[in-house]
């Protein structure tokens, strides 16, 4: 069951507590990623997110580290177009450790302008990473040719130009602006007793902030856009993009139920149909990507380019099938079992529920029991199913991302 509070600053809590465990996972999701910067400030959340693991006022960087692994926990943290989270994992008696570190990166960064030359450093080495992976590179395009030049479209990481220009002085302003009361939440799932809401007033709710939410701005889907970035490498990587469904569409168990059969996992059409019994690709999937007021279904495969319009015609051939066909009962029926399986499996981690209890607060959505999940899988049937296939797979907002030794997507797929 869900306890939630409002700590005296403003701050929102939801906490599950699991009394048969002896660890705890406890996050702090600030409603801030890429989608909220401005092409200057490009790349600031996740520059925000190294530098506040570099030091407070009170620990250096090898302490934040030391004092957490000294009590055999974990510490982590991740940017998203969307939200940043900073968690730990401890056990239940270590909470004070992990809010009192917490709340001081939070809180207390030190800043540092010779710290931010360095991390600037190591977050140059990350883009070059991602430049020089086909696979992520593919994304960020695919990114670029649904939302264009907009928070949406632009890399999460930023760019070597627009991390340049951020100063001490903008990182300040920039989270003072959006690391606020109103745009903070602390999701904990683990083992706890009433002290820990004690302890958060404590460490997180003494802080006087702000309780502004900063500005969304509004990111029109563009069809019909395609990129490719031409690269001397040895396979092509392909994404089909289409316009998916928002963060909160309640459709989205129809959606996991068909891609359950279409391209998710090994026994999806993609990957039999593809890789298995043609043995033309390494990896072959597709699924969604949902978020305020947009959303994104995407197939991506990897091939060498004289498989590339074989394998493309072979995905346009279970587009149109499974948009004939739809599905039967008995695909929804054995759908819907995998995915209750799957949702069971995952839900036994303590990091995965407190990842899906304060990432539902933060966006708005309702937060649902095990039980009340389940529900909504088995209420899929196949009219659901039917509704969604045409929604996602709808050839008119398709575009296509490419990287390697290819000039041009061109009509590389036949969709009815």
């Amino acid at each position: 069951m869900y306890q939630y509070r409002t700590l005296k600053n403003g701050i929102r809590v939801v906490a599950e507590k699991i009394n048969y465990l002896k660890s705890i996972s406890i996050g702090v999701w600030i409603g801030n990623g890429s989608r909220y910067e401005s092409a200057a400030e490009n790349g600031i959340s996740h520059f925000i997110e190294h530098m506040l693991f570099k030091g407070t006022q009170i620990r250096s960087a090898a302490q934040i580290a030391g004092e957490i692994d000294a009590v055999g926990g974990q510490i982590d943290a991740f940017t998203s177009r969307e939200y940043t989270c900073f968690c730990t994992k401890t056990l239940d008696t270590h909470i004070p450790i992990a809010l009192d570190i917490l709340s001081d990166m939070l809180y207390n960064p030190r800043l540092d302008a010779d710290d931010m030359a360095l991390e600037r450093q190591v977050i140059g080495e990350e883009i070059r990473m991602y430049a020089d992976s086909p696979e992520e590179l593919v994304y960020d395009l695919s990114s670029y040719a649904v939302w264009g030049d907009t928070p949406m479209g632009r890399p999460i990481l930023g760019t070597y130009e627009s991390l340049d220009g951020i100063t001490p002085d903008i990182m300040r302003n920039y989270m003072n602006n959006h690391y606020t009361s109103a745009n903070t939440i602390i999701s904990v799932s683990g083992n706890f007793d009433d002290s820990l809401f004690d302890l958060l007033e404590k460490y997180f709710g003494s802080r006087e902030l702000s309780d502004s939410k900063p500005y969304l701005p509004n990111v029109p889907y563009l069809s019909g856009n395609n990129i490719v970035r031409t690269k001397d490498i040895e396979q092509v990587q392909l994404v089909a993009t289409f316009n998916g469904i928002d963060v909160m569409d309640e459709s989205v168990y129809s959606l996991l139920v068909f891609n359950n059969v279409f391209g998710c996992g090994m026994s999806s059409r993609l990957f039999q149909n593809i890789r298995e019994q043609r043995g033309l690709v390494y990896s072959i999937s597709a699924g969604h990507s949902a978020y305020i007021n947009t959303g994104v279904f995407d197939i991506s495969a990897g091939m060498s380019v004289e498989s590339l319009n074989e394998v493309a015609s072979l995905i346009s051939k279970e587009i149109n099938t499974i948009k004939r066909d739809k599905l039967t009962k008995d695909e929804v029926a054995k759908a819907k079992e995998q995915l209750k399986g799957n949702y069971i499996l995952s839900s036994e981690s303590t990091g995965a529920r407190m990842q899906g209890a304060g990432r539902s607060l933060l966006l708005g959505k309702p937060i649902y029991t095990q039980e009340e999940a389940l529900k909504k899988i088995d209420s899929v049937n196949t009219d659901s199913v039917a509704e969604i296939i045409d929604r996602v797979l709808d050839s008119s907002t398709l575009c296509i991302s490419a990287v390697g030794p290819v000039e041009s997507v061109e009509n590389l797929f036949d969709l009815g």
